[in-house]
């Protein structure tokens, strides 16, 4: 699924027109950004967590050249799903 389509099946759901339902996804989006930015998480009941998680310094390879490098030590998004959204996968 796209973001063209979540925003086309939110405007059906919600009676609305697309233009709403892509501000309103925007503004969904952009509070979960701010809220990991600040170093916190978001969850919505029924459906799952979004964390920051931090990833060590650890070694690579310059796929071009086969030098060895460093990779910096890092911040990144993860996502924990909610128990009702494994069953509704199985």
């Amino acid at each position: 699924m796209t973001r063209a389509d979540l925003v086309e099946v939110l405007a059906f759901a919600s009676g609305s027109s697309k233009a709403a339902a892509e501000r309103a996804l925007n503004a969904f989006l952009a509070g979960v950004r701010d809220g990991l930015r600040n170093g916190g998480s978001t969850t919505i009941s029924g459906f799952g967590t979004f964390v920051v998680a931090r990833r060590a310094p650890r070694n690579g390879t310059n796929p071009r050249t086969g030098r060895g490098i460093r990779i910096p030590a890092a911040r990144v998004p993860r996502f924990r799903p909610s128990r009702g959204l494994r069953a509704a996968l199985r």
